[in-house]
């Protein structure tokens, strides 16, 4: 399984989140076909343009709790001091990438970031990643 992680500031039009989800396929060169499960963090499960994003992929949105996204911490490759300061974790979209996977899942594209939001992706199946 492929998760898509993602983080945004609040408001976030959903054509920024639509690119940097671009981006991040892109870099993984996969379709968004691919994708099994989108994840944030809880308080950006509700925000309208990750919502239609979601929605325009025709994939499952889950909010992840901060003790779920804490314990991926040690797994991001991504160190944003802001967001360390803000969330508790270094980047929301990694550790809510891994999070979503779980126990052996791992980064195939870390935090690719444009002014209002940024992605990761992460697999389960090494097979998937390129």
């Amino acid at each position: 399984m492929i998760a898509l992680g993602i983080g945004c500031r609040r408001n976030a039009p959903v054509e920024d989140i639509e690119a940097v989800i671009a981006q991040v396929l892109n870099a993984a060169s996969l379709t968004a076909a691919a994708i099994g499960i989108i994840a944030t963090e809880n308080d950006k499960a509700t925000e309208p343009g990750l919502v239609e994003a979601a929605r325009r992929l025709d994939r499952p949105l889950r909010g992840l709790i901060a003790s779920e996204l804490t314990r991926m911490s040690d797994f991001a490759v991504t160190r944003s001091e802001r967001v360390q300061r803000l969330k508790g974790v270094p980047s929301v979209a990694e550790t809510a990438a891994l999070a979503a996977i779980g126990r052996g899942g791992r980064l195939i594209v870390p935090r690719v970031a444009n002014a209002t939001a940024t992605c990761a992706l992460a697999s389960d199946d090494a097979e998937q990643a390129t």
